[in-house]
């Protein structure tokens, strides 16, 4: 009985893996306690589930989106942009810019500063 429903369904759904993957979602919504669409027939699960999709009472379209919303692990919402808030002290405070100076060093003065340095002293407790 199912092979003639699996034919069936060919003309539905293309491909016959996305109608495994349909075919077995909508068997587990069935088992999940989700009302049919057509008589039982003392059926199994799958086998309803090929006969709603070949009788079209379920969109194949359907079960493709609530198949894949099923398998989404986040779900990206447009949410609105939050308001920039100006820094405290920047120019929207009273702030003036032009008064801040930055010194400028070049690598060779960075060097011979570092040269310069003498690493302190070590004392009694540390030398143990």
């Amino acid at each position: 009985m199912a092979r003639v429903t699996v034919e069936d369904c060919i003309d539905k759904v293309d491909n016959r893996f996305e109608l495994v993957l349909l075919a077995s979602h909508r068997a587990r919504m069935i088992s999940a306690g989700s009302p049919l669409t057509i008589e039982r027939d003392r059926d199994k699960n799958p086998v309803v589930a090929l006969r709603e999709i070949a009788d079209e009472t379920i969109s194949p379209e359907d079960l493709k989106e609530d198949y894949i919303h099923s398998l989404q692990k986040h779900v990206d919402v447009d949410e609105p942009e939050p308001e920039s808030v100006p820094m405290i002290g920047g120019p929207a405070a009273g702030g003036d810019d032009s008064s801040v100076e930055f010194d400028r060093m070049t690598e060779e003065d960075l060097l011979r500063g570092l040269e310069g340095l003498v690493p302190p002293a070590e004392t009694e407790d540390e030398g143990e």
